[in-house]
């Protein structure tokens, strides 16, 4: 176990204090005043309840960039971390971050420098949960696009267990190949990059990796047309079947036409269609089918407006289904949904993350989640965030820049969505922990059909008590504390919240004197109310 004493003081800090109250739909993890976007996130493969995020991170005010890095020990709760990653060099940080957990609480991080310093890719780790770091390892020296990816093989089918894999498009070559590297001892050393697809006829863009429970390392990447407006026309594949010491390269998988550029209606924010990969790693019916995700336009089934577009593989990538749309708005209705996120949960569950206007005016957007239990056929899709924003380019930023991704992951029967925006007035990272339990009854059409709040436990209580309820449909809900004369003295929830089961954390101020109040649930019109005892 690489597990210390700084790393056993932090988890217990993390467990045991926390910095947010968990009675918000929606919450940021990490509120500061620097601008965070490009949320990644990891799981401990051991401990499920150890979650780490990364982000790029911009102080706006002075221009450095680091990586944010953010840890919960509470299956993300609560969290604790820094917007600044104090890996030697500090000044050589360029974000774009990629963010492991290893099965000894190892965090390894890579990224790319500061371009006006030095180019390249670089890796640390901490042994501590982020509070302290290793110097920069240099991966590669040579200009990296900025928008690689990393993974870690967390599998015990695998027989390379604990391997770290990178992919990032090399930009000092000509065409701008998929480069690659891998280590074997959880990021203190990364072996001499690798050429994917050297002497490709188009450049490439991406480089995003996935795993599979049998070992085999499987790379997407976008190729870019060489005349104006230099839109993504088609999709790349390689796949290993030796830990990434050989590759099969299939150049162009399918044709796209991707929505690189900017979005005149959101303030001409910088876009792409880039693919992303999933791989369904259950033991269902459709184990080991590849998933990729893009955004398309003007190229069926995408219609005149963005599309969050689909295909999958149920041969190990050889072939590829034809396109299907996943927002299920009317074709060619105008609005716009862009930057998908995928995630195959432990079930089958296809999830996909992304922004979506259609309830919105067309300088805003929300964050909207599909769901599909049977390959794709069909989806159902719910609204995730419980606020709108307008995006608009991060000050400090290149241009046009809002970041270039979202992200989704699942454990157990939890999915964690991240996205950023600004409606805190600043960019920074949200996320929603949504349970499958209730997404799968979704699923079926099975709604809960009951409104039931349960009394509060532990109660009497000190310092904090939780407070668990089923409401039978989403709609406006307000969940407040009362004292015995009917006096308002806490507000928990008051605002639209998702049917089924939730549980809110209720720390009352300190200034709250001791002694029995009321707690009382209303969901349209539904609403009960319970006593809860306050010791002190």
């Amino acid at each position: 176990m690489y597990l210390n004493f700084y790393s056993c003081i932090v988890l217990l800090a993390l467990t045991l204090i926390g910095s947010l109250n968990y009675a918000q739909e929606n919450f940021r993890i990490f509120p500061s005043p620097v601008t965070q976007t490009e949320p990644v996130i990891s799981i401990n493969p051991v401990n499920p309840n150890i979650i780490a995020v990364s982000a790029k991170t911009i102080n706006t005010a002075t221009t450095f960039t680091s990586e944010g890095i953010y840890v919960s020990g509470n299956g993300g709760l609560t969290w604790n971390g820094s917007d600044t990653c104090k890996g030697q060099s500090i000044l050589n940080h360029g974000g774009s971050p990629q963010l492991m957990i290893d099965r000894n609480e190892r965090l390894i991080i890579t990224h790319i420098g500061n371009p006006q310093l030095f180019a390249g890719i670089y890796s640390h780790y901490s042994n501590d949960l982020g509070f302290t770091w290793t110097p920069a390892y240099t991966i590669s020296d040579q200009q990296p696009e900025d928008k690689g990816s990393s993974a870690i093989d967390n599998f015990n089918s695998s027989p390379y267990y604990s391997k770290l894999y990178t992919a990032w498009v090399n930009q000092s070559i000509p065409a701008n190949p998929v480069s690659f590297s891998y280590s074997t001892n959880s990021g203190e050393s990364w072996i001499a990059p690798k050429l994917i697809n050297n002497n490709a006829a188009e450049r490439s863009s991406g480089g995003f990796v996935k795993i599979s429970k049998d070992g085999k390392v499987y790379i997407s990447w976008a190729y870019i047309s060489g005349v104006a407006p230099f839109i993504e026309d088609s999709v790349g594949l390689a796949f290993s079947s030796d830990g990434g010491d050989n590759w099969s390269v299939n150049q162009s998988i399918f044709n796209v036409n991707g929505i690189f550029g900017t979005l005149h209606s959101k303030n001409g924010i910088r876009v792409n269609g880039l693919p992303q990969l999933a791989i369904d790693n259950s033991n269902g019916p459709r184990s080991g089918w590849l998933y990729i995700v893009t955004t398309e336009i003007n190229h069926s089934p995408a219609g005149s407006d963005p599309d969050i577009i689909l295909h999958y593989s149920s041969d190990g990538g050889n072939s590829w289904s034809a396109g299907i749309r996943v927002n299920q708005d009317p074709l060619n209705d105008g609005k716009i949904q862009y930057f998908p996120a995928i995630d195959v949960d432990s079930s089958g569950g296809i999830n996909i993350l992304f922004y979506d206007d259609r309830n919105t005016s067309s300088d805003s957007a929300e964050v909207w989640l599909a769901r599909s239990t049977d390959g794709g056929s069909s989806w159902k899709e719910q609204v995730v965030s419980d606020h709108r924003f307008q995006p608009k380019p991060i000050s400090g930023g290149s241009s046009n820049y809002q970041g270039d991704h979202i992200a989704l992951t699942s454990s157990g029967n939890k999915l964690y969505a991240l996205w950023m925006d600004d409606f805190s007035g600043i960019y920074q990272i949200w996320i929603k922990i949504l349970s499958l339990n209730i997404l799968s009854a979704n699923d079926s059409n099975k709604y809960p059909s009951d409104f039931e709040l349960l009394q509060n436990y532990p109660n009497p209580f000190n310092p904090e008590t939780n407070i668990t309820f089923t409401i039978p449909q989403r709609s406006f809900t307000s969940l407040k504390i009362y004292d015995l004369l009917g006096r308002e003295k806490a507000v928990l929830i008051n605002n639209e919240l998702d049917y089924g089961t939730h549980t809110i954390k209720f720390i009352p101020d300190k200034s709250l004197p001791g002694g029995v109040y009321f707690y009382r649930l209303q969901n349209g019109k539904y609403s009960a109310s319970k006593k809860l005892i306050l010791i002190k």
